[in-house]
């Protein structure tokens, strides 16, 4: 796992020869740095150098490239001025704009489950995926990926490729939204009592009602994660940072 040190070098685990028997050297940077990115270890605005994250990785700089340019592609990462590649830090607006067409995705793939003959299969598995939510409760890391599993799954149950490809693409930005957001607020959005109302609305099988609920969950989302941040380093929080560390 990459950490973030304030000199040199970021420290890096390096996981033994026999986990990375199935793994090339560009998967395996790709993994260590898209978890420093998504468990805050580099914050919204850091500065991601080649030279710096090749030393820690003990891997070439071209291979560090090719992972940070997959990390572009998922929209964890940006190039900044000059070129300079930086965590990806999204504006109050792109916030709104990114859960906007999230709703509408899932709005989709809700209106799909709810019309299909498997509505009941796809309550129940979607019922599944909230109790592995409520289980991740008091794990940051687990509840973000429980949290996204849920999303994904809903839009997986409509049977829709294009749907779940496209929601794949905002992924990565939701990530760096709820890491970039205060932990009261991003908890609350992500526990099982915040989705429960959306299985609840599509097992009664009410298009309307469903995306009703939808709507307000989304809206909900929007309002605690585009705020700046709380306590007393708000300040420094809500801009970004010059470089990592």
């Amino acid at each position: 796992m990459l950490q973030r040190e304030t000199k040199g070098a970021p420290t890096v685990t390096v996981p033994t020869l026999s986990s990375l028997e199935r793994s090339t050297l560009r998967e395996r940077a790709l993994k260590a740095l898209r978890t420093a990115i998504t468990t805050g270890q580099y914050r919204p605005g850091d500065h991601l150098g080649e030279v710096e994250l090749a030393a820690g990785l003990s891997i070439s700089r071209g291979t560090v490239r090719e992972a940070l340019r997959h990390l572009q592609q998922e929209g964890l990462v940006v190039a900044g001025s000059r070129g300079m590649l930086r965590v990806r830090s999204l504006t109050p607006t792109e916030v709104e704009e990114l859960f906007q067409v999230r709703e509408a995705l899932e709005g989709l793939a809700v209106t799909q489950i709810i019309a299909s003959p498997g509505k009941e299969t796809a309550v129940a598995s979607l019922r599944e995926a909230l109790d592995r939510l409520g289980e991740a409760a008091g794990d940051f890391s687990a509840q973000v990926e429980a949290d996204l599993a849920f999303h994904f799954r809903l839009c997986e149950l409509s049977g829709n490729s294009m749907l779940m490809q496209t929601w794949r693409h905002l992924e990565g930005p939701t990530r760096v939204v709820v890491m970039s957001a205060a932990g009261e607020r991003r908890k609350v959005s992500m526990s099982a009592a915040h989705h429960l109302p959306i299985v609840d609305a599509i097992e009664r099988g009410n298009a309307d009602e469903a995306m009703r609920v939808l709507h307000e969950h989304m809206a909900s989302a929007i309002a605690k994660l585009k705020a700046a941040p709380d306590g007393p380093d708000a300040a420094d929080d809500a801009h970004p940072r010059n470089e990592a560390g």
